[in-house]
């Protein structure tokens, strides 16, 4: 896909190379070299811990701290442009070894050092020119001044990303746009404003151990958050995964698994629970008259209805075809009979509006139900209640159908 972007790519590459030969060469001193080497090492350690989000039309958006702003106050659009290289050719060479690389990976590559250098040499010009303004606000005009650079460097990074992805296809519209630019946090420039402050002055003053620490400090901070957003994403996923494991695909309610892991949960507590099976009666008619698709309408207009009267406590399963299984809890034998009874009385006075035939079309029903309330105790499991409350719903049905069989239990 980053194909098409070739042009664009190629021409902030070379605009980049054209910025490095105008500019003034540092001075490649023993200081220089020493910078190099740490900026080297602690951005390829720490170019494995960035987070990439991908939520945004599938964009991948990088959180991380980027040390160049830094380095280019210090050493130049010629000074960054080495370090630049020899950091993104690493990072290449490090991909293509773990076979982690893009198809297209080299465009990558040639874009990050071609877009770094470009917008970090345009703040150390920026710098250079109002430096000496902001020298006149007390304590804080050197910190103002590296925040307005990081922000200038972010918008047009986020400006020229949003060309690529616009020519790739991933943002089509200017509302897409400017969700991209807001995943921008104010907070994370200013920590990258922080960060790369307080590394110019070390580089000034040719701290190496207070340069050192700042490096460590961001590494192992930067480790500690991938790590725990490691372990938020593989929790999401496990239980996104169970999630699916216990819902039924049709309905969006519980599915028959849950409903055994639930029984398990709920046997020997000595709750009373009312025990409900129902089902849609002559079914099989609707299926033959009109399809499945109509018939799997009429399902899930089912299920939603039943679950409107349900509280929190309560459960409800799709335990069959058209078969579903309902825990009432927290309440008494008559309150249960009586909920029971306005669903079966809702279901009656309600109809499904189903597509038939290139037409919509009013489709009335009625269902019959089944009540086993017990105290789930001693010898008296769930998986029993439910056999008697099956019984009762046949009763239900032999009995003409649309009606509710109820049974008071106890203790066995």
């Amino acid at each position: 896909m980053l194909l098409r972007a070739r042009p664009i790519i190629f021409t902030v590459f070379s605009a980049s190379i054209v910025v490095v030969f105008v500019s003034e060469p540092p001075s490649f001193d023993r200081t220089y070299v020493i910078a190099l080497l740490f900026y080297w090492l602690f951005s390829s350690l720490y170019s494995h811990l960035r987070v990439i989000d991908k939520t945004k039309n599938n964009i991948p958006v990088d959180y991380g701290i980027n040390y160049s702003l830094s380095f280019a106050l210090f050493a130049g659009p010629l000074g960054l442009f080495i370090f630049e290289t020899l950091f993104r050719l690493t990072e290449h060479m490090a991909k293509k070894y773990l076979k982690t690389a893009e198809p297209d990976e080299w465009l990558h590559t040639l874009y990050n050092i071609g877009s770094f250098v470009m917008f970090n040499s345009l703040a150390f010009a920026l710098y250079n020119l109002l430096g000496p303004l902001f020298q006149s606000v007390p304590l804080i005009g050197f910190w103002l001044l590296l925040f307005l650079l990081v922000v200038i460097v972010s918008f047009l990074t986020d400006c020229c990303l949003i060309v690529i992805f616009y020519m790739t296809g991933d943002i089509r519209t200017q509302r897409e746009a400017l969700d991209f630019i807001k995943t921008r946090s104010w907070m994370d420039m200013g920590k990258t404003a922080l960060t790369n402050g307080l590394l110019f002055l070390f580089l000034q003053e040719q701290r190496w151990d207070m340069l050192l620490s700042l490096f460590l400090l961001n590494y192992f901070v930067s480790r500690s958050f991938f790590s725990k957003s490691q372990s938020i994403q593989h929790k999401l996923e496990r239980d996104q995964f169970e999630k699916m494991a216990y819902t039924d695909f049709l309905t969006g309610v519980h599915n028959r698994a849950y409903m055994d892991k639930t029984i398990t949960k709920l046997n020997g507590t000595g709750e009373w629970i009312g025990v409900v099976v129902a089902d849609i009666d002559n079914f099989k008619a609707i299926n033959d008259t009109y399809n499945h698709a109509v018939g799997d309408e009429v399902i899930r207009h089912f299920a939603s209805t039943l679950k409107q009267f349900l509280k929190e406590g309560d459960f409800l399963f799709r335990s069959g075809g058209e078969e579903f299984t309902i825990f009432l809890r927290h309440r008494t034998f008559e309150e249960s009979v009586q909920l029971v009874e306005q669903m079966r009385e809702t279901v009656r006075h309600s109809t499904v509006l189903v597509d038939y035939m290139a037409a919509k079309r009013p489709i009335a029903y009625t269902s019959s139900f089944g009540l086993y309330f017990c105290q789930a105790e001693g010898t008296m499991s769930i998986e029993k209640a439910y056999i008697y409350a099956d019984h009762l719903l046949l009763r239900s049905k032999e009995s003409g159908k649309n009606k509710v069989s109820a049974q008071c239990g106890g203790v066995a």
